[in-house]
């Protein structure tokens, strides 16, 4: 076989006492049913007779499965009362060891072979690890002169294998080796079986090929099983087809059970599919294992037809399938976000008399929060209540989650004060859930009581995660001496602590501009002995450029370069943009060709940066250039690369090509953001093109494009300025309609450009509107309206002015 892969040590030093020279011809092993691993092989392993396991020479219990752990039990103790205690002791140990022994012997002369092993079992258990020396001697030592001696070592091998005494059952093969006894092919499954999750079990694999013993029918199931389960499906399938070259495959359903599920979770149905086929020609019968798992393959890549259809087929030839499958249909559902199609499965479900569990339950639960749609997920949760089910601590994280999103911290409460009266044990997923979530929401010291919690259980420990999600709460509310105290809390208690808490706080400090700070607690990392990340160096290089100490910046940009660090495009944009903001274009043009010939690839904000640059100096050649480099570098800007030069040709009031980058930006599938349509109604009315401006607006606002405000107040402005009073009017109107709240500053702006232009009669009109909405003019307004009516002879609205800033008490 092609595999020669590394070994732990322990392991590498017995494996060569197994290598020897092919030994004389072996008596033929009588045909045996080994342990069935599986579940798909129960029904194999209870065809087992007891007439067949007689005929065996060293056979297992098909009732016992090995167990999982590798600590064995009664494992021996130091005497505490001297030397002599502890030689007491090791004596009696022995003395039971060589009587157990006997009694396999006598045993296996009776022909009571499920005994013996049961007995071998029992001494395993009761001498622990590391005691196979002393069971070897005590056989050869004693024994050997037994004929059935080489059958009580092959089934000792075997008993420490099915223990998960790995080390010990290899220590027992190799002196089997070096005394050139045989080693049966059950002994070695079950070893192979305790080794299949590590390289070793190939390695087990080719020595028991290279003695001469032939693979079981479930040897080679047990190599791909394990092989499946590390992710090394490539390897498994090379090792089958390996196997089928040689001729040596034995094929049962279950190792392309085992093939097909794990093909299926890559995502890889189609090749799946092929096994089955395969399992055709070898004559074998698909089971329900088969199907479900490729019903549950087809579910999760999203073909739900397909998946349908083989359910159909499969339930009219008359296969029940289980609840299982049922439930990969509706959770295949929820992927596609159809959570309306399950109810039509459970439906189906109770049709065949498959009554929904809480898995079915719980994904429908998932299906409505994930749409969005919580309330509905916590009326299916009523429904299983009303049933009598109970839930689990899954489906509750899963409301959780989406209560916190919804931000419904009254429903919080009720469901966690449900889950504490039921006595559900919270996990370390409901924990991080609830910290998390507080923690977005602000609610610092909520999420720091059920850390608190957490610790006080006993039973999970806060994580990472948990300690990262508090940090970035108490940076966000601006809380870094808290944040200080807590990372050092923790540093306290569980070092050594990660960098990347050190690098929320310093990116914090340089927002703010403290380099100070930032530098102290970079500081702190070396002392501590741990090495900063380029994230950590890219965090104190922006505050650098915060504080605009741009020479400090570029020193320290260099000195990362000479640290070992590799910069990324954040290190490079950082800089860049800084170079930019300070009007150093033609440096930041060198910093982009540099990073270009170090091949470190621009991201679209980096490009951003490069065009807002060329922009402020009305270099707008260069800008679409570099738009159209980005195109031919498969690089998709984003709306702000776009906005960047729309900006800069509003600036220089070049309306064409702004609307022109307009154009382009629709053409490439972008949605405009409403940045875009400020800066186009702005440069528009800058232009005095107003009624073009008030027809974009127009027409943005029927088409249901969300407008900010600005882009409202600057065409009131406008129309305002142009004499233009009953639209600016009506435009008000439309801003209040919009949901805006109009301030005192925005209707002085107004009042003021119409009494400029002697429109003190109209500009009157804004005072009902603004009455309306809660604002009293001040004295600045009333001072200017005044004026504007008496030089405009407009005399009639004086006493209602003078008589509104009386009533509010000017």
């Amino acid at each position: 076989m092609p595999f020669r892969p590394r070994l732990p040590l322990p392991l590498l030093l017995l494996l060569p006492h197994l290598r020897r020279r092919r030994s004389s011809p072996r008596p033929p092993v009588p045909a045996w049913r080994p342990l069935s691993y599986y579940p798909s092989a129960a029904a194999a392993a209870a065809e087992v007779t007891e007439s067949e396991e007689d005929a065996a020479v060293v056979g297992r219990d098909t009732r016992a499965t090995p167990s999982i752990g590798g600590v064995a039990r009664g494992a021996p103790r130091v005497g505490c009362n001297g030397g002599a205690a502890a030689e007491d002791e090791e004596v009696e140990r022995k003395a039971r060891a060589v009587a157990r022994i006997e009694l396999c012997h006598e045993l296996l002369r009776e022909r009571r072979w499920r005994a013996m092993r049961a007995a071998l079992a029992q001494l395993v258990t009761e001498q622990g690890s590391g005691s196979a020396a002393a069971l070897c001697d005590i056989l050869w030592n004693r024994f050997r002169v037994c004929d059935s001696n080489g059958c009580v070592w092959d089934a000792l091998a075997n008993s420490y294998a099915r223990a998960q005494m790995v080390h010990d059952a290899l220590y027992v093969l190799s002196k089997m080796s070096s005394l050139n006894m045989q080693i049966s092919v059950f002994t070695y499954d079950s070893l192979l079986h305790g080794l299949r999750m590590t390289d070793v079990a190939l390695e087990l694999f080719e020595e028991m090929e290279s003695c001469g013993v032939s693979p079981s029918e479930y040897s080679h199931s047990i190599i791909i099983n394990g092989l499946c389960k590390q992710d090394k499906v490539g390897e498994a399938l090379s090792f089958l087809q390996e196997a089928r070259k040689e001729g040596k495959f034995k094929p049962l359903g279950m190792t392309f059970n085992i093939l097909m599920s794990a093909l299926c979770n890559w995502g890889f149905v189609q090749s799946a599919k092929s096994f089955l086929c395969l399992m055709l020609k070898y004559g074998l019968v698909p089971d329900r294992y088969t199907f479900s798992t490729l019903i549950h393959g087809l579910c999760k890549v999203g073909s739900m037809e397909e998946a349908l259809d083989l359910f159909e087929r499969v339930t009219k030839e008359g296969m029940e399938l289980e609840i299982v499958t049922y439930n990969s249909l509706i959770n295949g559902y929820r992927l596609l976000g159809l959570t309306r199609e399950i109810p039509k499965i459970i439906q189906m479900m109770r049709g065949q008399g498959v009554e929904p569990d809480l898995v079915t339950y719980t994904i429908l639960i998932a299906g409505h929060c994930e749409s969005g749609d919580v309330e509905e997920g916590m009326k299916v949760r009523k429904d299983v209540l009303d049933q009598g089910l109970q839930l689990n601590i899954v489906t509750y994280s899963v409301l959780l989650n989406a209560l916190f999103k919804k931000g419904m911290f009254c429903e919080i409460d009720n469901l966690l004060g449900e889950i504490y009266n039921i006595g559900l044990d919270m996990d370390v997923i409901a924990y991080s859930i609830l910290i998390h979530g507080y923690c977005k929401l602000g609610e610092i010291e909520k999420a720091l009581q059920v850390c608190n919690a957490m610790c006080s259980s006993q039973r999970v420990m806060p994580t990472s995660l948990n300690h990262l999600s508090i940090l970035l709460g108490l940076c966000k509310k601006g809380l870094l001496v808290e944040a200080r105290w807590y990372l050092e809390n923790v540093a306290r208690k569980y070092q050594p602590t990660d960098v990347v808490f050190y690098n929320v706080i310093i990116d914090s400090y340089a927002k703010l501009g403290d380099i100070v700070n930032a530098v102290r607690l970079y500081d702190q990392i070396t002392v501590a002995g741990m090495h900063p990340t380029i994230v950590t160096c890219n965090s104190l290089l922006y505050g650098y450029c915060k504080i605009g100490d741009l020479q400090l910046a570029e020193s320290y940009f260099r000195a990362i370069q000479l640290s070992g660090l590799l910069p990324t495009a954040v290190t490079y944009t950082t800089l860049m943009d800084a170079l930019s903001e300070a009007g150093e274009v033609n440096t930041m043009l060198s910093l982009f060709d540099e990073m270009v010939a170090k091949r470190i690839k621009a991201n679209a904000v980096t490009y951003s940066v490069v065009v807002k640059g060329l922009c402020k100096q009305l270099r707008f050649d260069e800008a679409i250039n570099v738009l159209k480099d980005m195109d031919s570098k498969g690089i998709n800007a984003d709306p702000i690369t776009y906005n960047t030069l729309i900006q800069g040709f509003c600036e220089s009031e070049n309306v064409q090509m702004a609307f022109h980058i307009h154009d382009i930006m629709l053409s490439r599938g972008l949605v405009p953001t409403p940045v875009t349509y400020n800066f186009l109604i702005n440069v528009l009315c800058l232009k005095g093109k107003v009624i073009q401006a008030e027809i974009l607006l127009e027409s943005l606002r029927e088409n249901g494009i969300k407008l900010r405000k600005f882009a409202y107040t600057t065409l009131i402005k406008a129309q305002c300025a142009k004499g233009m009073p009953i639209n600016a009017v009506l435009l008000v109107g439309k801003l209040l309609d919009a949901g805006f709240e109009a301030s005192i500053e925005d209707f002085s702006a107004a009042i003021n450009r119409l009494c400029k232009r002697q429109f003190a009669k109209e500009a009157f009109m804004f005072v009902p509107i603004m009455l309306s909405v809660g604002i009293y003019p001040d004295t600045q307004i009333y001072c200017v309206l005044g004026r504007a009516l008496q030089k405009n002879s407009e005399l009639v609205y004086l006493p209602i002015l003078n008589a509104l800033a009386v009533k509010t008490g000017i």
